[in-house]
């Protein structure tokens, strides 16, 4: 199955609601012939049909073509709390896209898409969807709901995050993720975007996920990089100027002279964080800006058959 041709399908249309509706159509009709097509059942609005619940409600038409008993969900049946946190700082405006390319190459692009990806399938299973929005500050908190209104609402906020903002702004994750936990009651699945960039040291931030994870939440992080330049160092051997984006700091250097140091160094920090997420039962997941967003969505169906 591949998504990226249902994505340069739509390519043209810049409305994130049609654009993120056309990647799970073709992720749901690709799950038939894929390890995962039990699940797409969950796309259709129905759920599994288990042995001794009434037939009344069987999808028969469905049962014709799958060979597999199926009921209707119904409007009442809301089974899940799903939080949506997207990091805003000025680095996950990274990299600078060139005027051909779709804006989700760039990190807050691919963090938005598969926020709008995702929450098309909320909507699609009738559960409630929320949204917080940080940088160095809190700049957007939705409680989860699951009304048309609200998800258009959403839609406008994530759309908005799409331009590039005016002033740098740094990341103060730790800090409002602990706001963000606290704000969190019932339990839910939380699923972050963030390119991990903070200086404070790993312990706090972890203590902040772990706080999350208080009332039973589960937690996903999506630690989303573009791939080519900041996991693989990839620049030709000219010499170059790096700004930071969120301090404005810049040096310059010959990229081939510290590419195998840096990458060492990046490699270090990935494990580190795979290895801590995994001690602390978050589901760590690296994606970069250059991939489909099949990752994104086999990911939350698995999460969602766990969550229990």
């Amino acid at each position: 199955m591949k998504i990226e041709s249902e994505i340069e399908k739509v390519s043209s249309f810049q409305h994130l609601e049609m654009l993120a509706n056309q990647v799970v159509e073709g992720f749901i009709s690709g799950m038939h012939k894929s390890p995962f097509h039990g699940f797409s059942a969950e796309f259709a609005e129905h759920k599994v049909y288990n042995a001794g619940e009434s037939t009344k409600h069987i999808d028969w038409k469905l049962f014709a073509k799958t060979d597999r008993l199926y009921t209707k969900r119904f409007e009442e049946e809301t089974n899940l709390r799903c939080h949506l946190i997207v990091d805003n700082s000025s680095s996950m405006h990274y990299p600078e896209l060139k005027s051909n390319q779709p804006f989700y190459e760039k990190k807050i692009g691919f963090a938005v898409l598969a926020s709008a990806v995702l929450m098309n399938i909320l909507k699609k299973q009738r559960d409630a969807v929320g949204l917080s929005v940080f940088s160095d500050k809190y700049e957007y908190y939705a409680p989860e709901k699951g009304s048309d209104r609200h998800h258009r609402m959403l839609l406008n906020k994530l759309e908005e995050l799409l331009v590039q903002p005016k002033v740098k702004k740094t990341t103060d994750t730790i800090t409002y993720l602990h706001q963000i936990a606290e704000k969190m009651h019932r339990r839910s699945m939380i699923i972050l975007f963030t390119d991990m960039f903070q200086t404070e040291d790993d312990e706090k931030l972890f203590n902040a996920l772990q706080h999350l994870k208080h009332n039973k939440h589960k937690v996903v992080l999506f630690h989303v990089v573009d791939n080519e330049t900041e996991l693989k160092f990839d620049f030709d051997n000219t010499p170059r100027k790096f700004i930071d984006l969120e301090s404005g700091d810049e040096v310059s250097i010959f990229a081939d002279n510290v590419k195998e140091q840096y990458e060492e160094r990046v490699e270090a920090y990935f494990k580190n964080l795979a290895l801590t997420c995994a001690k602390n039962q978050i589901k760590y997941v690296p994606v970069n800006v250059g991939d489909n967003f099949e990752k994104i969505l086999t990911t939350y169906l698995v999460e969602k058959q766990n969550f229990g």
